[in-house]
């Protein structure tokens, strides 16, 4: 089987600036108005955030191509910094990298926050730093305050919304864990769903379980239909997870067996001849990238 490769390395490296190369030039940075002014401010009052993407350039040894971070290089330059964080791409297609790098997701803003604040910088100072309402800032660091530390280690590089986890509050610990791998598991971060599965809560997992649920346009009833399918769909799941490793264990030989049988130019020349619907399926079975 072969290793797909890596567009980064799993590390970040000390740089100087002097040594990254852009890939296109901003031709006067004060220009960007509030997006470069933010990104100035916030390296000088909390330092940079997120690395630089760079590439190794191949004609010269030393020296490495900008893929990503081109207003935060001469947001550092212009505050006189000689070094960055970087992150070292192994190849040199820039116009996917923006793309390819996680943004901080809430818990992650969340922690980065809390962690400046440990440090002594002032919520104040952040605010101004991100160009946020201190209010914002404030409501970032009591974000996971109720929350169980596993559900949130579930959904720490997802992209989940500061919703989404509002409404985790509103079910036990266990039921928290519970929602965040379903979420991992059909890979839906939305808040529509992360709402279905809290009314789709029976009321034993509810943190505050005499509370009646409400749900504007749905009557009780709906709610407590909506339950019961919740319920159901997810002892499905559950079955579905159960069975899968063995399931793809077994489709992964049987793709194996066939794609050899096709090597056999005589049983090609027989399911030509006796079964052609089923020379085709089996062509096509070998030729899909997926199971």
């Amino acid at each position: 089987m072969n290793t797909p490769k890596l567009g980064f390395e799993l590390r970040r490296v000390r740089m100087a600036l002097d040594s990254i190369l852009p890939v296109r030039q901003i031709k006067d940075p004060q220009r960007s108005a509030a997006r470069y002014r933010t990104i100035l401010t916030s390296i000088k009052e909390v330092g940079l955030i997120e690395p630089l993407v760079v590439h190794p350039q191949r004609d010269a040894p030393g020296k490495y191509l900008l893929l990503d971070g081109h207003m935060r290089c001469a947001a550092l330059k212009e505050l006189g910094e000689k070094e960055a964080d970087c992150i070292i791409a192994t190849d040199d297609e820039c116009y996917t990298y923006n793309a390819r790098v996680n943004r901080l997701n809430p818990i992650q803003e969340h922690k980065m926050i809390t962690r400046a604040v440990q440090n002594g910088v002032p919520a104040e100072r952040i605010a101004a730093a991100l160009n946020i309402p201190t209010s914002k800032v404030r409501a970032s660091m009591a974000l996971l305050e109720g929350i169980n530390e596993e559900a949130a280690d579930l959904l720490k590089d997802k992209g989940v919304s500061a919703k989404v986890i509002r409404m985790l509050k509103r079910v036990t610990a266990i039921r928290q864990i519970e929602i965040a791998d379903l979420m991992v598991s059909v890979g839906n971060y939305t808040s529509g769903y992360a709402e279905a599965l809290v009314l789709g809560t029976p009321k034993d997992q509810l943190a505050h379980p005499e509370a009646p649920k409400h749900k504007k346009g749905m009557s009780a009833e709906d709610i407590a239909r909506m339950e019961e399918e919740s319920a159901k769909v997810e002892r499905d799941l559950k079955a579905v997870e159960q069975t899968y490793g063995e399931n793809v264990l077994s489709l992964t030989l049987s793709r194996g067996y066939i794609k050899r049988l096709l090597k056999n130019a005589r049983v090609i020349r027989f399911l030509k001849g006796q079964y052609p619907e089923i020379l085709s399926e089996f062509e096509a079975v070998v030729a899909s990238e997926s199971l």
